[in-house]
């Protein structure tokens, strides 16, 4: 395989011109236009927030791109699927409360809103993989199978789980109905280091399944409950949280690569990342922390992993910022540097595991050539 093209522009504006018209400019660059959407249905897979979330992307971007398929003739609707873990995303009703409160309507997007697994997390479709190693059936949200073209709208952050959270994750484990999140993420779940751990109860209030308790003043984790998230090991500022499974978050990546591989198989695909308030953990967390690194810019191409490798390698460029807690990482005299802002910034992570798996299983390729617009 050779070379994809990704396509980039950065968020300088000059008078008379929105980061809306840039997107728009970017995406018709990259040649959405060659995508028939004449009488089509169009999944646009975003994020929609966890409430007390502030980083995610805001719905005039997915107008934006929602106007770009009503006016190739495209019926495009917003989705996502349920959480795993019982936030304010855990089922349909409450999804669309927590999508409207953060700004996701139909006035503001000028599209329909739905959730890809319905009511319970629990309509999903399995979808056949030829050549995964991990999941042979990923078991994907019904309404994004069952739309004829499919589109990823990412916002490019940092993840405690897997380094970074891009498109791979976006459409992987995001599309994933609740059993297929469950899949992907049992290849391991954490435990506590009696000794570090400072009783400080981060960990049980990150926590979304309850599993978490204490005894003598240490956490201790119910394995009935736990689904294996990882949110408290990014919870933890004392290292008391970890992966007993040294490879756990690598089957993660690999597993959700997979994931991906299934949304995108056999239907025409275009892919969207926007490298901004690139905070250190997923937008699934209740607040955000201050963002690792300055905003770079709007990538979109046809291949989601030499998008996911494009944003990956403008991220590892940037100057960290201070006040951050990457930046708070790297100021530590004993700190061990990886030479890897999202090692560095999250140093249990694997995240080239996930462009490895993506591209032995013909998702794209890591090799790309990059087109300033």
């Amino acid at each position: 395989m050779g070379k994809s093209t990704v396509y980039f522009t950065d968020f300088r504006c000059p008078v008379g011109t929105s980061q809306l018209d840039k997107l728009k400019k970017v995406c018709l660059a990259a040649g959405i236009k060659n995508i028939d959407m004449d009488g089509k249905f169009v999944a646009i897979k975003m994020h929609f927030g966890e409430l007390g979330n502030l980083a995610f992307l805001r719905p005039n971007y997915a107008k934006a791109v929602a106007d770009l398929c009503k006016a190739q003739g495209g019926v495009p609707f917003l989705t996502d699927c349920n959480t795993l873990y019982p936030g304010s995303r855990k089922n349909a009703l409450e999804h669309l409360d927590c999508a409207n409160l953060n700004g996701f309507n139909t006035i503001t997007t000028g599209c329909q809103i739905l959730i890809g697994d319905g009511l319970r997390g629990t309509d999903e479709v399995e979808v056949p993989v030829p050549n995964a190693e991990y999941c042979p059936a990923p078991k994907i949200g019904r309404a994004i199978m069952d739309a004829d073209i499919f589109i990823s709208l990412t916002h490019f952050k940092g993840h405690e789980s897997t380094g970074f959270g891009g498109a791979i994750k976006n459409i992987g484990m995001g599309c994933g109905s609740r059993a297929g999140k469950m899949e992907q993420h049992t290849s391991g779940k954490p435990a506590i280091d009696l000794e570090k751990c400072r009783g400080c109860r981060r960990c049980a209030h990150e926590c979304g399944s309850d599993a978490i308790t204490y005894l003598n003043g240490k956490a201790v984790i119910d394995y009935d409950k736990c689904k294996g998230c990882g949110r408290c090991i990014g919870a933890c500022s004392f290292d008391a949280v970890y992966n007993e499974n040294s490879c756990a978050n690598e089957l993660l990546d690999r597993k959700m690569a997979e994931y991906a591989m299934a949304v995108c198989q056999n239907r025409p695909c275009f892919h969207i990342s926007l490298v901004q308030d690139i905070s250190p953990n997923c937008d699934c967390h209740g607040e955000n922390d201050a963002p690792i690194l300055p905003d770079i810019g709007m990538f979109a191409s046809f291949d989601p992993v030499a998008l996911d490798q494009a944003c990956a390698d403008a991220c590892l460029q940037a100057t960290p910022i201070a006040n951050s807690q990457l930046g708070e990482h790297l100021a530590k005299s004993d700190w061990h540097h990886h030479h890897d802002h999202f090692l560095d910034s999250n140093p249990n992570v694997e995240w080239e595991a996930t462009l490895d798996q993506a591209e032995k299983i013909g998702l794209g390729t890591r090799a790309y050539e990059l087109k300033r617009v």
